[in-house]
C-alpha cells in the first residue's frame, strides 16, 4: 500500500502524512508541483526524524507519476474526496492500492478524478465541509491496513 499526495500546499500536512507513512510502513509518493520546497522547515517539524526512514518518490509532475505506475504496474488509485458517495467503511481495500488525496486548496482536477479506480469519503456531521487532510488519510489508511491485515507486524 502506498499514498499519493497530488501538488500538496501546505507543508505540516505532508510532513504528518509523512510521519504516519513511515511509521505504518507505507510508501508515499509526493505528485508535483509542490506548494513549498520539501525541505521546508515546517515539513521536517511535523515529520520529525521520522522521514529518514520513509519509502519516498518525488514525481515532477501528474504524467511522470503515471508513468511510474505504468512502469511498476502500481496497484489501484483510490481518490479521498468529499465528492465521493462511498463512505471509506463500506470500500474493499486491496494491498497494492495507492491512497491519493488532493491538493488542501483546491483537491485534484476533473481529469485525476475520472481516472481513479475507487473515490471515498470519510463520513462527517450534516453541515460539516471537510476534515484536515493528514486526519482524513489516517483514518482511511488505518481501515485499509486493518482490512488487508499489512500492518506492520512488530506492532501487533
Amino acid at each position: 500500500m502506498r499514498i499519493a499526495l497530488y501538488q500538496p500546499d501546505i507543508p505540516g500536512n505532508a510532513g504528518a502524512i509523512m510521519r504516519t507513512a513511515a511509521c505504518l510502513g507505507v510508501g508515499v509518493d509526493i505528485i508535483g508541483p509542490c506548494g513549498f520546497v520539501l525541505s521546508n522547515k515546517q515539513m521536517r517539524r511535523a515529520g520529525m526524524d521520522y522521514l529518514d526512514r520513509l519509502d519516498l518518490n518525488n514525481h515532477s509532475s501528474w504524467q511522470a507519476f503515471q508513468e511510474s505506475r505504468r512502469i511498476s504496474a502500481g496497484g489501484r488509485l483510490v481518490l479521498l474526496s468529499t465528492a465521493s458517495d462511498d463512505s471509506y467503511l463500506q470500500f474493499p481495500f486491496q494491498p497494492d492500492d495507492i491512497l491519493l488525496v488532493g491538493r488542501e486548496s483546491a483537491g485534484v482536477p476533473e481529469d485525476v478524478h475520472t481516472i481513479a479506480d475507487g473515490r471515498v469519503r470519510v463520513p462527517m456531521a450534516p453541515g460539516m465541509r471537510s476534515l484536515n487532510v493528514a486526519q482524513a488519510l489516517a483514518m482511511v489508511l488505518g481501515e485499509a491496513l486493518r482490512q488487508t491485515e499489512e500492518f506492520p507486524k512488530e506492532s501487533l
